[in-house]
């Protein structure tokens, strides 16, 4: 794997990349997309003839983030943004059919700081993992949030992050595994142990299949296992689900956090994570003396790393990892585009109704 330099115009936000990862989202047909918080940015990561192009929008504390080929949903600091996929405005975007997806804004919930982390389309339903609530929820217009599950250790709703809440799989169309940093009920009680009071909580039993772990995120069900990754040893691992042994299929250079998968394809956000209170006295930091920011490619069945992305100054942590299947060029317009003022989706059964400028007939 020969690392390639690419946005060496844009120094601060520059980054690596394996020279294989190029033609492999090209033959493929995806893209990523990615959020990082530190850097106030959600990441377009997509093939562009033989390079890989990484493309930065703004959004303020990106970090919970839900992503197809039809819808995004992006968390920010107070609020979560909801972007539908049209492709007819990517038709019109320059150059002129270069793009093949575009996401634009569509709604915007304010939910008050709520620590907004994963989240994930339970059938039509968007569940929110709330980590200042310690809990599930939903939204609906009239509410900030609409709690639906809590782990059975917090005894009610508080702002004040007793747990750390974080991580969400959906199983069947429904919330099914959730991470904790620990099974506390007090503010941020989770801290004071959080090397090794990580766990893993069955949403619908409300049973702790896991315990003893470090710094947990990202759940996920995928290829008829549970993965998990165990942040703190910067790791990824599968759990068996009747013992709740964990197994490491591959140890990262970096905090794991934020995954995806694609085929027999593995795509793990990878953060440097600072010397600070949160992230000292963890088994990463002690084993790596330098951590690695980036997205790296890893086969599920081997835990072969086949690739990386590296970033290189500005970008630190990653969050959220998403696949965007059969999507090769997306864009994602910010709230202040001009052409958003002249983009129209509308229901399929008016579409017959819509005439052209010119071609009206007085009555």
């Amino acid at each position: 794997m020969t690392p390639t330099a690419i946005d060496q115009e844009n120094a601060p936000l520059r980054s690596v990349y394996t020279s294989n990862l190029a033609q492999l989202f090209s033959q493929n047909r995806f893209a990523l997309v990615v959020s990082t918080y530190q850097a106030g940015k959600v990441i377009l990561v997509r093939a562009e003839k033989d390079q890989l192009n990484t493309h930065f929008r703004h959004f303020n504390r990106p970090m919970g983030l839900a992503a197809n080929a039809t819808r995004m949903a992006i968390g920010e600091a107070h609020q979560l943004i909801e972007l539908y996929n049209m492709p007819a405005v990517a038709a019109q975007l320059d150059p002129a059919g270069k793009h093949d997806a575009c996401y634009i804004p569509r709604n915007i919930h304010f939910t008050g700081d709520i620590d907004i982390h994963e989240m994930a389309w339970a059938s039509e339903e968007l569940w929110v993992v709330n980590t200042r609530f310690s809990c599930l929820c939903t939204l609906e217009n009239a509410y900030s949030f609409v709690p639906r599950w809590r782990p059975p250790f917090i005894t009610g709703l508080a702002a004040e992050d007793r747990c750390h809440l974080n991580g969400l799989a959906i199983v069947d169309h429904q919330p099914k595994y959730v991470t904790a940093l620990g099974a506390t009920n007090t503010p941020q009680g989770w801290r004071s142990h959080k090397a090794t009071g990580g766990i893993l909580i069955d949403v619908e039993t409300k049973e702790i299949m896991c315990q003893g772990l470090s710094m947990p995120h990202s759940p996920r069900w995928y290829a008829d296992k549970l993965w998990v990754l165990e942040s703190g040893n910067g790791s990824v691992a599968t759990v068996d689900l009747k013992t709740g042994q964990l197994t490491t299929v591959v140890e990262l250079p970096g905090f794991t956090r934020g995954i995806d998968f694609y085929g027999p394809l593995a795509f793990v956000g990878l953060s440097q994570v600072r010397e600070s209170a949160v992230f000292s006295g963890i088994p990463l930091t002690d084993r790596l003396e330098e951590r690695t920011c980036g997205i790296w490619v890893v086969h599920i069945h081997t835990g072969e790393i086949i690739g990386f992305l590296r970033f290189e100054d500005a970008v630190q942590e990653i969050f959220s990892v998403a696949v965007l299947p059969q999507i090769c060029f997306p864009e994602i317009l910010e709230r202040e585009e001009k052409i958003l003022a002249s983009s129209y989706a509308l229901p399929d059964q008016v579409l017959s109704e819509i005439e052209s400028q010119g071609n009206r007939t007085n009555s």
